[in-house]
């Protein structure tokens, strides 16, 4: 059964307080391949490592029904730090 985008989302902000997110469905939309762009406060403190191991847990069902799933964890100060180095480029 494919998972929806709003499944995920969700998820997500039933978890954890989130500044931004963008969740990208890279199967051309049969549900089975996600990317999910997620900036929170919650991962202050937290390495990339912790952060994403958290999300997996968060959608730890979901995972197991998809194919390939990948993720971006960003605070809000390094989302800031990435959004003006795209506006340098």
């Amino acid at each position: 059964m494919p998972i929806s985008a709003a499944t995920l989302e969700t998820a997500i902000r039933a978890a954890i307080p989130v500044t931004h997110l963008d969740i990208e469905d890279t199967s051309n939309g049969c549900g089975e391949n996600y990317a999910v762009f997620v900036v929170s406060e919650a991962f202050e403190g937290k390495n990339t490592l912790a952060r994403h191991r958290f999300i997996n847990e968060v959608l730890k069902n979901e995972i197991a029904q998809m194919h390939a799933f990948s993720q971006k964890t960003l605070t809000p100060t390094q989302y800031q730090a990435h959004l003006a180095k795209q506006a340098e480029s």
